[in-house]
C-alpha cells in the first residue's frame, strides 16, 4: 500500500511543478494564457489529491481532515480559475496572479501546516 502512496505523492508533485512552472514561465511575458502544462497540472493535483485521501482514510495514521478540506477548497478556486480562462487568449492580470498565489498558498499549507 506503501508504494501506491508515494507514486501518487510523486504524480500530485508532477501536477504541482506543470501548474506552478506553467504559470511562472509567463510572468514576465506581456500576454498571458492558461497553457496546457496548467490545465493538465490543475487535473492532476485535483484527481491525485482525492486519492491520496482516499489512500490515507484506508491507513492506519490519523488524517488532518481541516488541512485537506482547506487545500481542496483552494485547488477548486485554482481549477474553476483555470477553466474559466482556459479559452482566453489574454487572461486577465486578477485572475492570472490568483491562479499563481492560490498555487503557492497551497504548496505553502501542504509544508508548514
Amino acid at each position: 500500500m506503501e508504494i501506491f502512496y508515494n507514486v501518487f505523492v510523486l504524480l500530485h508533485f508532477v501536477g504541482f511543478a506543470a501548474l506552478f512552472g506553467g504559470a511562472f514561465t509567463q510572468l514576465k511575458g506581456p500576454k498571458r494564457v492558461v497553457n496546457a502544462a496548467m490545465f493538465h497540472g490543475a487535473l492532476t493535483q485535483v484527481v491525485t489529491g482525492v486519492v491520496l485521501l482516499g489512500l490515507q482514510e484506508m491507513g492506519d495514521g490519523d488524517v488532518n481532515h481541516m488541512k485537506l478540506g482547506i487545500k481542496f477548497l483552494v485547488l477548486v478556486v485554482i481549477l474553476v480559475l483555470v477553466l474559466m480562462n482556459r479559452k482566453k487568449g489574454n487572461v486577465p492580470d486578477g485572475a492570472f496572479w490568483s491562479i499563481f498565489a492560490l498555487t503557492l498558498a497551497n504548496a505553502a499549507i501542504a509544508v508548514f501546516w
